[in-house]
């Protein structure tokens, strides 16, 4: 494995190998130094062409866990605002010493472009391109859900026969993809539901059921359900005539929590959540939402594939 550019050419054991080897790193949370000498000397650099504050902060941190030395790259203040192409920017970056990337870009397929058209010898890790992937957002929630349901006996386990529904705007979604390319590797049964505007061209052709009445969903009573965020920076127009609407029909309200409230239904949203439109206050307060155990599990995800990639032999 010498990048991570997506789930859905992600082997059974390359994701197994991840999430056991995060397991091990989430026990460096625990300690009084936090910190590992296994990248010290290498670099990794946070190439970012998007917004980000979980991601980018994620993977600084899970970097300098493992003694990694970290250079951000910060667009505003770079030579692309200047016309720069990101052939010369990655060349550049690596001429300085980075031996990873890590990279979003509003492309989808920059991150495999760049893997694979020998502008770079780094190690690419994809932190999300366009509409396309987000590898890590998805073994990190795979990680979330397999230490929930498993606890301190899941090394080792995958996600056979367990039932995720994911609710929202699916078209826009990158983490939604690698969800479901991720959970199928792992056994998973994967039902999308959301606006039939906001469902991809060709998704009945994935591994996933497609149901679009997300009260019926939720009486099946599913091992955990994803909230996704209207992503309406990506939308050219209307999907949906107004935000009541989308509610009424694909919210998780107070009143569908109420349904699953007494039941052992995780919720989980890959964040930033916007309360009051695809959750309720009281789902998001809720201690069956795992909004921020995702995110602190992020950093261990994160560093077990800096590990693998770096200093680490998984199969291929």
């Amino acid at each position: 494995m010498r990048h991570l550019l997506a789930t859905r050419n992600l082997s059974y054991d390359n994701a197994m190998s991840i999430l056991d080897t995060a397991q091990e790193m989430a026990t460096v949370a625990d300690r009084s130094i936090k910190k590992l000498p296994t990248l010290r000397g290498q670099t990794v650099v946070n190439l970012f062409f998007e917004d980000s504050t979980r991601t980018r902060t994620s993977f600084e941190a899970a970097a300098k866990r493992l003694s990694a030395d970290v250079l951000n790259f910060a667009l505003k203040t770079s030579s692309v605002s200047k016309g720069e192409s990101l052939k010369d920017t990655v060349q550049t970056l690596e001429a300085i010493g980075g031996d990873a990337i890590v990279m979003r870009h509003w492309a989808s397929g920059a991150a495999e472009q760049l893997a694979n058209f020998g502008w770079s010898s780094s190690a690419v890790i994809n932190a999300g391109d366009g509409t396309h992937e987000h590898p890590t957002q998805a073994l990190l929630d795979a990680f979330t859900l397999r230490t929930r349901l498993h606890g301190d006996q899941a090394t080792a386990k995958d996600l056979d026969g367990v039932h995720v529904v994911i609710v929202g705007d699916i078209l826009h979604s990158r983490v939604a993809r690698s969800n479901v390319w991720l959970l199928h590797t792992l056994g998973a049964k994967v039902t999308l539901s959301g606006p039939p505007t906001l469902m991809p061209v060709g998704a009945q052709t994935w591994p996933v059921d497609i149901n679009y009445d997300l009260n019926e969903l939720l009486a099946q009573r599913p091992d955990a359900v994803m909230m996704l965020r209207v992503q309406a920076e990506r939308m050219s127009g209307d999907f949906f005539p107004s935000a009541a609407e989308y509610i009424r029909g694909w919210g998780l309200t107070n009143d569908r929590y109420k349904t699953i409230a007494d039941t052992k239904t995780l919720i989980m949203h890959p964040g930033p959540m916007n309360r009051g439109l695809e959750i309720s206050a009281a789902a998001a307060d809720s201690p069956q939402n795992t909004a921020l155990e995702q995110v602190s599990n992020g950093v261990s995800i994160r560093m077990a594939v800096l590990y693998l990639l770096l200093a680490g032999q998984p199969g291929q």
